[in-house]
C-alpha cells in the first residue's frame, strides 16, 4: 500500500515538473506565440466578410495588438501596410509607399538639423542656465526654472532630446545636494548647495549641552565631568544623525522632485508648437492627408491654442510635484525678495560658475540662434490668418509652401554655413554624421505606417463604415463624447507609444466627429493633445526613461506624481477646446472642408 502511494506521489511529481517546465517554455517564447496567435484569431474577418473594409480592418486590428504589445518592432509593424494591403487588394504598392514618406518627414529633417546644431555648439545649456539663474536658486524655484528651460527646449526639439540636454545640468546641481549631507556635522565649512540651514551642528549644538549639565553638580563634578564628555559626544552624533536623516529625506524629495519634473516639462512643452512632438505632426499630416480642404491648423493659431494649456499645465504640475514630494509650505511665492541664506549662495554660486564656463556666445552659438529665431519667425509670419503672410508674395503657388519648406531650406543651409573662420580648414556647422546620430529613423518609419494606414481606410471605406457604426454616439453631449474619447486615449497612451497611440486612433475618431456631425477638429485636437500625456510610467514615453534611469526615482513615484499630471492636462484641454478654441477654430460650426454624411445625427457644442 505505501508503495503504491510513494509511487502515486512520485507520479505528480513528475507531472508537476513537467507542467512547470512546459510553463515556462511557453513563456520564454510568448511573444512569438503572440505573433502567430493573433492573426491566427483575427483571420476570420477578411475570410467571412470578404470586403476590402474587412481586409483593412484586419490590417488595423493586427498592427493595434503588435503596437500595443511590442512583440514586434514598432517600426517593423509600421511595414504591415505594405505588405498586407496589396495581397488583400485594398491599395496598389506603389501607392502604399508614397504614403510612407511626405510632407512630415520633411518637416522632421528640418528641426532636427536645428536640433543637431543646438546640441553640438551647446546653445541648449547656455539657454538653459540662463533660465535657471534668473529664477534663483531657492529649491522651489530652481525646480521650476529647469522645468521652465525643458519645456522651452522641447518646444523646438524632440522630447527625448530636450530631456537628455537638461539632465546632466540638474544631475550636477543634484549632487551638489547629495553632497552637502557628508560635510553638514563635520564642523567645517560647506561651500556645496544644501536644501535647509540645519547641516552646521556641532558649533550650535557644543555650548548648550556643556552648560546643561555642569551647574547642577557641585559634590561630583570631577566625575560627571568624565561621564558628561562621553554623552556629550553621545548627544552630538544622535542629534546630528537625526538632522543628518532630516536633511537627507528633503533632499532627496527635491531630487525626486525635480527629476520628474524635467521628465513631465518636456512633454508639456512639446505640445506647444507643431513640430514639438510626433502626435502633432501625426494629426497636422493627417489632416492634410484626409481633409485636404483644411487650411486651419498652422503654426501659429497652433501655437495660440496650446500656448496657454503649456503655461498653465507646467504652473499646476510644478504646485503639485511641490506639494507631493517636498512640502504644502508656500510662502515662498510671495516671499521672493529678502535677504539669502548662506545656502542659497553657495547653490547661486554654482551655477553662476557652470554658466560662466561657457564663456562668451561664440559664433556658432550665434549663428545657430539666428537661423532657429529666423525658423520661428518664417513659421509664424507665412500664413498667420489675420492678416496675409509671406506666403502671399508668390501667388501663383498658393498652397505650395509650408512649415517644412521652411524647416528643410534653413535646415540644408546649416551644412553649408562655415562653422570657422577663413584661417580653419572649411567645416560645416554640421555634419552628416552628427545628424544621423540623432534622426529618429524609427518615428520616421513609425509614422510613415500610420499614414499608410489612415489613407488604406479611406481608400477600403472603412472610414466610413466606422462612421456609420458610431453615429448613436450622436445623442450624447459633444463634450461628454470628447471626454470620454480623450480619457481613453490618456490611458492608451500610458502602455503604448505616443506616435502608434496617434495612429490607432486618428483613423477612428475623424470618422466619430463626421457620424456626429461635428468638426472634426473639436474631437481630434483635444485627443491628439492628450496623446502627449504619457505620465505614469517609466515605459511610457522615452524622456520618462531616459529621467528614470538616473536613480533619484522609483516606478511608485512616478504613478503617484503622473496621476495628479494626467487629470491637470485633461482639465486644461478641455477649458481650452471650449473657450479660446471654439473662436479660433470655429469649433461651433461644421466646415465645408469635411464630407456630410446623409442621414446622421446633427450636435453641435
Amino acid at each position: 500500500m505505501r508503495k503504491v502511494q510513494t509511487q502515486e506521489h512520485g507520479d505528480d511529481r513528475k507531472w508537476k515538473t513537467m507542467l512547470r517546465t512546459l510553463w515556462r517554455q511557453l513563456w520564454n517564447y510568448h511573444s512569438f506565440v503572440l505573433i502567430i496567435v493573433t492573426p491566427l484569431l483575427l483571420l476570420p474577418i477578411p475570410l467571412v466578410i470578404n470586403t476590402q473594409e474587412a481586409g483593412c480592418a484586419f490590417v488595423m486590428l493586427l498592427m493595434a495588438v503588435y503596437w500595443v504589445t511590442e512583440v514586434i518592432p514598432l517600426s517593423m509593424t509600421a511595414m504591415l501596410p505594405a505588405i498586407l494591403f496589396p495581397i488583400l487588394g485594398i491599395m496598389k504598392s506603389s501607392n502604399v509607399a508614397r504614403a510612407y514618406f511626405n510632407n512630415f518627414h520633411f518637416l522632421l529633417v528640418g528641426v532636427i538639423c536645428l536640433g543637431t546644431s543646438i546640441e553640438k555648439w551647446g546653445l541648449h545649456r547656455r539657454i538653459a542656465l540662463r533660465l535657471v539663474t534668473i529664477v534663483g536658486v531657492n529649491p522651489a524655484w530652481l525646480m521650476l526654472g529647469f522645468m521652465s528651460g525643458c519645456s522651452f527646449l522641447s518646444m523646438w526639439v524632440q522630447n527625448t532630446s530636450a530631456v537628455t540636454m537638461v539632465m546632466p545640468i540638474v544631475e550636477a546641481v543634484l549632487q551638489q545636494i547629495l553632497k552637502a549631507k557628508k560635510s553638514g556635522c563635520s564642523g567645517k565649512d560647506n561651500p556645496n548647495l544644501q536644501l535647509e540651514e540645519s547641516g552646521v551642528c556641532p558649533e550650535r549644538m557644543k555650548e548648550p549641552v556643556c552648560d546643561e549639565k555642569i551647574p547642577d553638580a557641585p559634590n561630583e563634578t570631577f566625575i560627571h565631568v568624565e561621564i558628561h564628555t562621553v554623552s556629550q559626544s553621545d548627544a552630538q552624533a544622535a542629534v546630528c544623525a537625526s538632522v543628518e536623516a532630516s536633511s537627507n529625506h528633503k533632499d532627496r524629495m527635491l531630487c525626486k522632485a525635480m527629476c520628474i519634473g524635467i521628465a513631465y516639462s518636456s512633454s508639456i512643452g512639446g505640445i506647444t508648437t507643431l513640430p514639438g512632438t510626433s502626435p502633432n505632426l501625426i494629426f497636422s499630416e493627417y489632416l492634410n492627408q484626409i481633409y485636404p480642404d483644411c487650411n486651419d491648423i498652422n503654426f501659429g493659431n497652433w501655437l495660440l491654442l496650446c500656448l496657454p494649456i503649456s503655461v498653465m499645465m507646467l504652473l499646476l504640475t510644478w504646485i503639485w510635484l511641490y506639494w507631493l514630494f517636498i512640502g504644502s509650505d508656500f510662502k515662498f511665492l510671495w516671499q521672493c525678495g529678502g535677504k539669502m541664506s548662506e545656502k542659497e549662495k553657495a547653490a547661486k554660486k554654482v551655477i553662476e560658475e557652470e554658466y560662466n564656463s561657457l564663456g562668451a556666445m561664440r559664433p556658432q552659438e550665434i549663428i545657430t540662434g539666428v537661423v532657429f529665431v529666423l525658423m520661428v519667425l518664417l513659421w509664424l509670419t507665412r500664413s498667420p490668418g489675420f492678416m496675409p503672410g509671406w506666403a502671399s508674395l508668390f501667388p501663383n503657388h498658393s498652397g505650395y509652401m509650408t512649415d517644412s519648406t521652411v524647416a528643410l531650406m534653413l535646415g540644408f543651409l546649416l551644412f553649408i554655413i562655415p562653422a570657422y573662420g577663413p584661417s580653419r580648414k572649411y567645416e560645416a556647422m554640421i555634419s552628416w554624421e552628427e545628424f544621423q546620430a540623432l534622426m529618429p529613423w524609427k518615428v520616421a518609419l513609425l509614422v510613415g505606417g500610420g499614414f499608410a494606414l489612415a489613407e488604406g481606410t479611406k481608400e477600403s471605406g472603412l472610414s466610413l463604415w466606422v462612421a456609420e457604426l458610431l453615429t448613436p454616439l450622436g445623442n450624447l453631449p459633444v463634450l461628454a463624447t470628447i471626454t470620454i474619447a480623450s480619457i481613453i486615449v490618456t490611458t492608451m497612451t500610458e502602455l503604448t507609444s505616443n506616435a502608434a497611440t496617434s495612429n490607432i486612433f486618428l483613423p477612428i475618431l475623424a470618422p466619430l466627429a463626421e457620424a456626429i456631425h461635428v468638426n472634426p477638429l473639436y474631437v481630434l485636437i483635444p485627443t491628439t493633445l492628450c496623446t502627449s500625456f504619457s505620465f505614469l510610467l517609466p515605459v511610457s514615453n522615452p524622456p520618462n526613461a531616459v529621467v528614470f534611469s538616473y536613480g533619484h526615482i522609483s516606478i511608485l513615484d512616478m504613478v503617484k506624481a503622473g496621476l495628479g499630471v494626467n487629470v491637470i492636462g485633461l482639465l486644461a484641454v478641455m477649458l481650452a477646446v471650449g473657450t479660446w478654441g471654439v473662436p479660433l477654430f470655429s469649433l461651433n460650426t461644421y466646415p465645408d472642408w469635411a464630407p456630410v454624411l446623409p442621414g446622421f445625427n446633427s450636435t453641435m457644442p
